[in-house]
């Protein structure tokens, strides 16, 4: 699921900071409840060590190093991005409650066609594209490893 980010001119996934006392996993989760009003579920990408103790959190399926222009009232800076798979709660596919949004397919993210919405056509960058199918090949996997 994708939306045109206005300050930055892109085609981006749900995703925002971490709150105090709030680990990665459960910013992402509140991050695409906030912003889609959909419940999502992160995946994980590889198992957990085999102690029970202290508890591990699903490590990201990457970290990336963004570097952020200035706008307006913000300085350049970097942001660090934990990227996480993850899917809906639900056994279908909900329509996201916010305006903007729109579900991609494996197919709209190979092509490298622009996306419209809204009438905004821009390309989906890179690493949005590769991450997305590798998202989406991944929700088939364990989907299929699923009883």
């Amino acid at each position: 699921m994708l939306h045109w980010h206005r300050k930055v001119k892109m085609w981006l996934p749900p995703g925002g900071h971490i709150e105090p006392n709030e680990d990665p996993i459960q910013a992402a989760c509140r991050e695409a409840l906030e912003e889609t009003g959909i419940v999502v579920q992160i995946l994980p990408t590889s198992s957990a060590f085999g102690y029970p103790d202290p508890p591990q959190l699903a490590p990201p399926a990457t970290i990336m190093i963004e570097p952020i222009g200035d706008f307006g009232d913000e300085q350049a800076h970097q942001h660090i991005d934990l990227i996480y798979f993850s899917r809906p709660q639900t056994q279908t596919q909900p329509e996201p409650s916010k305006p903007g949004w729109r579900w991609v397919t494996r197919e709209q993210l190979q092509s490298e066609a622009p996306l419209t919405v809204d009438g905004r056509s821009a390309p989906i960058s890179e690493d949005v594209r590769v991450l997305g199918v590798a998202a989406i090949d991944h929700v088939a996997q364990v989907e299929e490893s699923t009883p």
